[in-house]
């Protein structure tokens, strides 16, 4: 019979590789949601809220439910994220708070893949919407477009492609709406404005997102 000792260390050993498989296993961004239900669980988070949700460029919007206070704003971005994680996660950081509206940032994280073109960012953008629709269909969802990053400038063709796509989609459906915030941060003559970007030439500073606050205020539902 196996001693008391050897079945600790059996079991104790058995524990330590699921745990190592399940950390070797675990989806994108895992830690990062399971640190917003945390924070839910510790603040608990607006009714009925006009929803934010998408990549980096949304979750580093740091005073987005100031600016966006009478719209009983909730600010549920993930940090490098692409169109499939989001999608992933509907059940962790859409579901669960009953928007009246949904506001996506999503697809610029697809275009450094080199296997993804513009119909794949399209066909994952089809894949989310549906999604999203399947569990509520009549919450009205703004798109905003895939912004023009001096950093991710040599995948600018793929961009304006996806975003074309993109925009056909969205102004077909129900309840959906297609802001395109992609010539709004170019020049007059279609360059780039580092200004409006912080040193990464990736995320945006206060100039940037007060373009997007001015592009993205007249589609918000107020409470």
């Amino acid at each position: 019979m196996m001693s008391m000792k050897k079945l600790f260390l059996s079991f104790l050993f058995s524990h330590l590789l699921l745990l190592t498989v399940f950390a070797q296993s675990k989806p994108n961004f895992w830690d990062d949601v399971q640190t917003i239900k945390k924070y839910d669980q510790m603040f608990k988070p607006p009714v009925n809220p006009v929803l934010f949700v998408g990549s980096s460029s949304i979750r580093k919007w740091d005073d987005l439910t100031q600016v966006f206070a009478k719209y009983n704003a909730l600010n549920r971005g993930i940090g490098g994220a692409v169109t499939n994680d989001i999608t992933y996660y509907l059940n962790d950081i859409v579901f669960p708070y009953n928007p009246r509206q949904i506001v996506l940032y999503v697809g610029e994280n697809d275009l450094p893949d080199e296997k993804t073109t513009a119909d794949s960012v399209l066909n994952r953008t089809i894949k989310l919407f549906n999604s999203i629709r399947a569990k509520l269909p009549n919450v009205p969802i703004v798109y905003i477009s895939i912004k023009p990053s001096p950093s991710r400038d040599k995948f600018k063709d793929k961009a304006i492609a996806a975003n074309a796509l993109i925009k056909r989609f969205i102004t077909e459906q129900i309840n959906a709406k297609y802001v395109d915030i992609y010539p709004l941060m170019l020049t007059k003559d279609g360059k780039n404005r580092p200004e409006l970007f912080v040193g990464d030439m990736l995320h945006m500073n206060a100039a940037g997102y007060a373009i997007w606050k001015k592009a993205v205020s007249p589609y918000l539902l107020k409470k």
